[in-house]
């Protein structure tokens, strides 16, 4: 018996010492890394895709990443949160196994990544209103539908994607399976001042002098109908983040925010200019954002299904739930995220994609009117490079 063991332990052996001897190099620089990970996650079956390109929406330029193992699957178009908070350049982390159940599309929104890098940030700002930011999404997802011959798409709103999400589900429920709702915007106000609450009752159980003071120098905050100032909302936001409104037991999005670095779509110009593009959209939207009331909104004419943090302060889960039971809607699903806040598909990852396949995939009833693939849905080796 032992004998016969000799050669597979010898394999083994032989096998660990040409690893030790051929050990790549650490990275020593952003190309280095993105290119392992850009090697990590290249799609490679026969009937894959995997794109990244510039299409023409609302009059500029705005990128879009497509990537899929089969492009046969159903469309999941990813709106991200914010405004300017794109998903993109952290995609590479949490959506690799969306790609083997969808045709997965990343969205850099007019103002926002590398969108904002493409344009003159002048001329855009005109436009930077949330009426168009919601004629946007419309052309987008209307434009997915045509390229691929799909009459149908998934739509997946996170934050301030959530909104425009719900609006285009709310005037178009015949383009969607279904709409999933990710840290879903309902009520801003209500929202917000439940995170105040939130930072300050957190604060003094910390004994935390200081928060409670510059807590207390906003308040009331977020009452009546007026805005809240920027200035107000950042300290609120300092503390909710300290104390893990916004990601469960950490301390704000930091690691998100430095793993976007590591895109392999982003070009070093895009890397400099995303902390810019942020402020950009932050300064002309978010005022209209934190006063908006959506809890009117109850009757959807497609499939709805909220990915809800169980410890969201950012976008309050608690105010999101309370909504989504008066909701009427051919089906509806509520998923709870016990251990994240308000970026589960970073924090809780693996239950992101469990998710999906389990309560979403299905909604992708037979649909007699999708002609499949187009000869634009090119095989992976077709794609276009990240540039």
């Amino acid at each position: 018996m032992g004998s016969r063991l000799l050669p597979f332990i010898a394999a083994l052996c032989f096998c660990a010492g040409a690893l030790q001897a051929q050990e790549p190099p650490a990275p020593s620089s952003r190309a280095q890394a993105v290119k392992i990970i850009a090697d990590m996650q290249r799609i490679v079956t026969p009937l894959g895709i995997q794109r990244h390109e510039k299409v023409r929406i609302g009059g500029i330029d705005q990128w879009v990443s497509i990537r899929g193992a089969d492009r046969r699957n159903p469309i999941l178009l990813m709106v991200h949160g914010g405004p300017g908070w794109v998903s993109m350049p952290t995609s590479w982390y949490f959506q690799r196994g969306w790609e083997e159940y969808f045709t997965v599309v990343q969205w850099d929104q007019r103002g926002a990544g590398s969108t904002y890098a493409a344009n003159d940030p002048a001329a855009v700002a005109p436009t930077m209103t949330p009426e168009r930011m919601i004629g946007d999404t419309e052309e987008m997802v209307a434009w997915l539908r045509k390229k691929f011959g799909k009459r149908k798409i998934f739509l997946l709103g996170h934050s301030w994607g959530s909104y425009l999400g719900l609006e285009v589900a709310q005037r178009h429920p015949d383009w969607l399976y279904a709409y999933i709702g990710m840290g879903q915007v309902i009520n801003s106000p209500a929202s917000e001042r439940e995170g105040w609450q939130f930072a300050m009752d957190e604060a003094r159980k910390a004994g935390n002098g200081q928060a409670v003071k510059e807590l207390e120098s906003i308040a009331p905050y977020a009452s009546g109908t007026g805005p809240v100032s920027l200035a107000s909302l950042a300290i609120q936001r300092k503390w909710l983040n300290q104390y893990g409104g916004m990601v469960y037991g950490r301390t704000g999005g930091q690691a998100e925010a430095a793993a976007m670095s590591l895109s392999p779509e982003y070009s070093d110009r895009d890397v400099q200019l995303l902390g810019e593009a942020n402020e950009y959209s932050v300064n002309k939207l978010l005022v209209s954002v934190l006063t908006m009331d959506l809890s009117h909104i109850h009757r959807f004419g497609c499939p709805v299904v909220m990915f809800l943090g169980r410890h969201d302060r950012n976008v309050s889960s608690n105010v999101a739930a309370a909504w989504f039971q008066t909701v009427q809607a051919p089906s509806k699903k509520l998923v709870w995220f016990e251990n994240s806040a308000h970026e589960m598909m970073n924090e809780e990852p693996g239950k992101t994609l469990l998710s999906l396949v389990q309560y979403v995939r299905p909604l992708d009833t037979d649909d007699p009117g999708d002609a499949g693939a187009t000869a634009d849905a090119r095989p992976a080796a077709e794609g276009g490079a990240p540039r």
